[in-house]
């Protein structure tokens, strides 16, 4: 009798715990009700800034020559800029690259020539327009005898860049929260829910897009581009 009472207390302890504990489950997911959503802003800038490195080449088998050639073509290049409306302030002159290649211990075959000198000239302008006008009259400088080299990779164009993120930070996380807030009403609406406070919020990361998306396509190498911030905020659903 003793052994069976026993069994009994037990059972019933049991069967309380774990309406206990199942009640505690089911308050605290009703209290964790909530809804996921994501609001968007985008906003379409312009570069202000604009860097772009003019690497040109002269070969010869004489240092002499070579030098001079190269001297020449600096002074094209930059009377170049002069006339695009580029001033002398905006463009700085790097040093100098000479290649000897009878002294490079690796190279095989015979060379064509000797000396390779190559410079940059680096410019740098808040005016992009300029820059994109120029560049795209660069065949002059090949005609009037410059060598221009590419071998420069992802720098051998302009550089377009947006520095001003700052100044429109603020208003668009307003934008993309408003955007986020509007689709947590909205699914509040739809399933009879009341929408309560944010219980978690995440700002995101601010991107800068080429506007013009294509594959293949630099942010860096378009003027025109598209700012944009996604927001992701944890709304609470209240009965």
């Amino acid at each position: 009798m003793v052994r069976i009472t026993a069994a009994l207390l037990i059972a019933l302890g049991l069967s309380a715990a774990g309406w206990f504990t199942g009640q505690g489950f089911v308050q605290g997911r009703m209290a964790e009700r909530y809804v996921t959503v994501k609001g968007v802003s985008e906003r379409n800038v312009s570069a202000d800034i604009a860097l772009w490195p003019i690497r040109f080449v002269a070969t010869s088998d004489d240092l002499g020559i070579a030098r001079n050639e190269i001297t020449q073509g600096r002074e094209k290049i930059l009377g170049f800029l002069q006339q695009q409306g580029i001033d002398a302030a905006a463009v700085q002159v790097r040093r100098l690259e000479v290649n000897d290649l009878l002294a490079n211990a690796y190279r095989s075959g015979p060379a064509q020539s000797r000396y390779i000198i190559t410079q940059t000239l680096m410019v740098r302008t808040g005016d992009p327009e300029l820059v994109m006008h120029a560049s795209q009259r660069v065949g002059e400088l090949v005609d009037a005898g410059v060598v221009l080299t590419s071998n420069a990779g992802p720098d051998s164009g302009p550089t377009y860049l947006y520095t001003r993120l700052n100044d429109i930070k603020p208003q668009m996380i307003a934008e993309s929260t408003a955007s986020a807030r509007q689709s947590a009403e909205q699914f509040a609406s739809d399933s009879g829910t009341r929408l309560g406070g944010i219980r978690r919020a995440n700002q995101g990361v601010f991107v800068i897009l080429p506007r013009d998306r294509a594959p293949g396509i630099r942010e860096g190498s378009q003027p025109a581009k598209t700012v944009r911030v996604v927001s992701t905020i944890d709304y609470f659903l209240e009965d």
